[in-house]
């Protein structure tokens, strides 16, 4: 496992999956399949069941939690309600959306906590009181290597709280405006860009300041990324909702299919000359307006020695 790039990870599969009505508000992301809505959350469930295997076959640790409530319909992107740091450190985040704060789990905290050397949980939900919301990495894309905290204005990234997260856990925030075309807001850092050990993947012409944009760029570089700019048209496939992870043979990008076939071949011969693509089939999942990245929480954490006293 680098710094960057976990070699476990959580997931939790779906039980009643559909697009969240209330998260729409401000995802432009999300679409309705024309199908009943048993069908889509049963094609979910496969979907998700595909990823996992395929995660494995990599050599990907996977920790599958099951989704037992009725009334999560996001359940299935728990990236966006905690995150785990190198030196033990876990954080639990606000959400923004009523509906999704009924995702987090004790059970997954406590499960981190007996198979990981977790030395401090951190829990910023109790100021979804005071209306602050940051939604994990989803609003933020950390760099673990330069210690930056990449961060699009939205409502689900609150200033202060960011501030607080930086302090606390020790990266510097890098935060811009993101929109597309429209002018709509990007709701979620995340779906516009991925920062890997070596290389690096951004929707740098969403990015309204020029400056911020160079500033983007330039310090992605400094740690010797090869930083890839993405069309708006392949940020809306999904391209940039990526995460590297470290499986048998080396690092591997989990991305979508859709996104995979996104990118030109300049993009696909640049990233792989320092991993491996690891496409998943996730039409049904991305209609709620995430893919492979928001799926995944990756475990920046040191496993516990197993002990023999026999």
């Amino acid at each position: 496992m680098s710094v960057q790039s976990p070699n476990a990870v959580v997931m939790i599969r779906p039980n009643n999956f559909k697009p969240n009505p209330e998260t729409a508000t401000d995802n432009r992301f999300q679409t309705i399949p024309n199908m009943p809505s048993a069908e889509i959350s049963r094609q979910a469930q496969t979907e998700f069941d595909s990823a996992v295997a395929r995660l494995k076959d990599a050599g990907v640790r996977v920790h599958v939690f099951q989704d037992r409530a009725n009334d999560t319909p996001d359940s299935v992107f728990p990236n966006n309600w905690f995150s785990t740091h190198h030196g033990g450190h876990v954080a639990i985040y606000p959400m923004y959306a009523k509906s999704r704060r009924k995702e987090r789990r004790t059970d997954v905290i406590e499960f981190l906590k007996q198979e990981y050397r977790v030395a401090e949980v951190t829990d910023f939900s109790g100021l979804e009181a005071d209306g602050l919301s940051l939604e994990g990495t989803g609003a933020m894309v950390l760099d673990h290597i330069g210690r930056l905290a990449f961060v699009a204005r939205s409502h689900r990234a609150d200033p202060i709280l960011l501030e607080r997260f930086c302090t606390r856990f020790g990266y510097e925030p890098i935060v811009f405006d993101a929109a597309d075309a429209g002018g709509s807001p990007v709701y979620h850092t995340n779906v516009l860009m991925f920062v890997g050990s070596a290389c690096a993947m951004v929707g740098l012409g969403m990015v309204s300041n020029a400056e911020r944009r160079q500033t983007i760029s330039e310090r992605l570089s400094e740690t010797g990324r090869d930083v890839i700019a993405l069309s708006e048209s392949q940020i809306g496939d999904f391209a940039g909702n990526a995460i590297e992870l470290t499986g048998t043979n080396g690092p591997v990008l989990a991305l979508s299919s859709r996104a995979e076939k996104a990118l030109s071949p300049d993009q696909r011969r640049r990233l792989e000359g320092s991993l491996t693509l690891l496409p998943l089939d996730l039409p049904i999942i991305e209609s709620a307006g995430g893919s492979a990245r928001c799926m995944i929480a990756g475990i920046h954490l040191a496993p516990r020695a197993k002990r023999n006293f026999n």
